[in-house]
């Protein structure tokens, strides 16, 4: 809800404000602050003329309701003025999927940046190849040498800025200049920083995903994924959704737009949490690396430095080299990092990887075992000390 001067020009927002104001129509709302949760499928027309037109705001509960709008909103005015369109999904990878399959057809070449999600490497390889989409990888931190992997029918590129696992950097506005000088458009898996620290489509990315599972969420208790898109590219966009019959629950929609209003000050915390915790977990002798691109140290952080203005609470260690034993023990040691497959809720998250078995344009060999950290809410000397009770576990083994 941009409130706007007497002119009709609106007021300048920073994003915090814009988090807490986007999407929100308190007299729609009949005075309440957040909107209703609208379940419904049917909408109904008052006259046989609004029937045979689809005259209405609404036309069926899968193509939107006033929970969905509210959120759409408040996505468009976070990723900024680029931003021609958000659509929902009901999870990350759906909306990876959805995104891939409207810019694509049979026949067409994609490249995808070798530190992908792995799920996304699996749609590559599975789907998209079954429909006769070649997908090629490549070195996340390739820059304007991408140019070299271009072919006549490459459509698109996908980064993932930076990697979840293993957290390379790429140069995001390089990658779009070559790929824009060709044709071709620039997909970025926006996940780890979110609009909030990253406006990727102000620095040439056509699409920007997010699994909203994450930060936008928070609280670990939803599956969901957005996709925001520039003017060229919102029309494929809208019409994949519509003819993939995407949407997400009425009760998820509420949850994601609930978590958005908080986003900036649990992801300022994560920043801060997240950077005091990469940086004793350097100093620690069990540790031979921190892959954090907030780190001055880090081989990303001068793109980081320049693209971003935060980081979350996600990032990896490696290990001296030890056996699995001794790793695991580390593991089983620790209380208050849990061991779970996802991350950007409140809690903090630990658990082993590993990407040599498939990678296939770099070579993964970081001289030990590797751990992923999410950084939660919870007190940072609270982290170390468990992390310290984990360590002396693993040096005992």
């Amino acid at each position: 809800m941009n409130t706007s001067k007497d002119d009709g020009r609106p007021i300048p927002q920073k994003a915090e404000t814009t988090l807490v104001t986007a999407g929100r129509d308190t007299r729609a709302q009949k005075g309440f602050v957040n909107p209703p949760v609208v379940h419904g499928s049917t909408v109904l027309y008052p006259t046989a003329e609004d029937l045979h037109a689809h005259r209405g705001e609404f036309q069926y509960g899968r193509r939107g309701t006033p929970t969905t709008k509210a959120l759409q909103e408040a996505l468009v005015a976070l990723e900024g003025p680029q931003c021609a369109g958000a659509g929902i999904a009901p999870s990350g990878l759906a909306a990876i999927a959805t995104t891939l399959l409207a810019v694509l057809k049979a026949g067409d070449h994609l490249l995808v940046c070798d530190n992908a999600y792995r799920p996304t490497r699996n749609f590559c390889n599975g789907l998209l190849a079954r429909y006769s989409v070649e997908t090629t990888y490549f070195d996340p931190m390739i820059g304007a040498g991408i140019a070299e992997l271009f072919r006549p029918k490459t459509r698109a590129v996908l980064v993932e800025a930076p990697g979840s696992q293993s957290f390379e950097m790429p140069d995001i506005p390089a990658i779009a200049s070559v790929a824009h000088a060709r044709g071709a458009l620039v997909i970025d898996d926006n996940t780890w920083a979110t609009p909030l620290f990253h406006r990727s489509l102000d620095q040439g990315v056509d699409i920007s995903i997010q699994a909203a599972t994450k930060y936008i969420g928070g609280h670990s208790d939803i599956m969901f994924g957005t996709i925001s898109a520039n003017a060229k590219a919102w029309p494929l966009i809208a019409e994949a959704i519509q003819l993939l019959g995407i949407c997400a629950g009425p009760d998820d929609v509420f949850l994601a737009l609930r978590g958005l209003r908080t986003l900036a000050v649990r992801l300022a915390q994560h920043h801060r949490s997240g950077l005091d915790m990469a940086r004793w977990l350097a100093t620690r002798p069990e540790v031979i690396r921190v892959l954090h691109p907030a780190l001055e140290s880090d081989p990303g952080h001068a793109i980081w430095k320049r693209d971003f203005i935060g980081a979350s609470g996600l990032f990896s260690i490696v290990l001296k080299p030890a056996p699995q034993k001794a790793v695991d023990a580390l593991l089983d040691a620790v209380t208050l990092f849990g061991m779970g497959y996802s991350w950007g809720g409140f809690e903090s998250l630990v658990i082993p990887f590993d990407c040599a078995g498939y990678r296939t344009a770099t070579k993964w060999a970081p001289g030990g075992p590797t751990l992923r950290l999410h950084i939660g809410l919870e007190n940072v000397e609270d982290l170390k000390a468990d992390l310290e009770r984990g360590f002396a576990a693993f040096n005992a083994a």
